[in-house]
């Protein structure tokens, strides 16, 4: 069986948002595969998916403080700066970070780690909604 979707997720703040919940709310399908592979493909240039902790908040504001400072804003050598001094720098960490994921599908779930979560990592100061392509394939 193969399912494929686009879900959209709210606008977020800048940082990284734990987005496991949201994601599984919006894909009623899920639960048909016993197993399989899901698909996430984030339709954006400047926020990217990531797994990473799911329990402790520190690890999302840690990331953030992180990534800020190592990819910094107003940087004299950009050029691509006519859409504000967060997004050049958005884009360079959506290059590091990806725009996809691929988690496998066990019992109707991502199969994801007792401690895993999705991140959206929104980069910059004012986005809108995200758009992620989602493609189920499984029995």
């Amino acid at each position: 069986m193969w399912l494929q979707k686009r879900i959209q997720l709210a606008a977020k703040p800048r940082g990284f948002h734990l987005v496991t919940r949201e994601i599984c709310g919006l894909l009623p399908d899920l639960d048909r595969i016993e197993v399989g592979l899901a698909h996430f493909f984030l339709q954006h240039t400047s926020a990217s998916l990531a797994i990473n902790e799911n329990a402790d908040a520190d690890v999302r504001r840690d990331l953030e403080s992180y990534f800020s400072r190592t990819v910094a804003e107003n940087e004299p050598y950009y050029r691509h700066t006519l859409e504000g001094p967060d997004d050049m720098p958005a884009h360079i960490k959506t290059v590091i970070l990806g725009s996809s994921l691929t988690i496998p599908i066990s019992d109707g779930q991502l199969a994801l780690g007792i401690w895993q979560g999705i991140y959206l990592c929104e980069h910059r100061n004012h986005a809108d909604s995200r758009s992620i392509i989602v493609t189920l394939h499984g029995e």
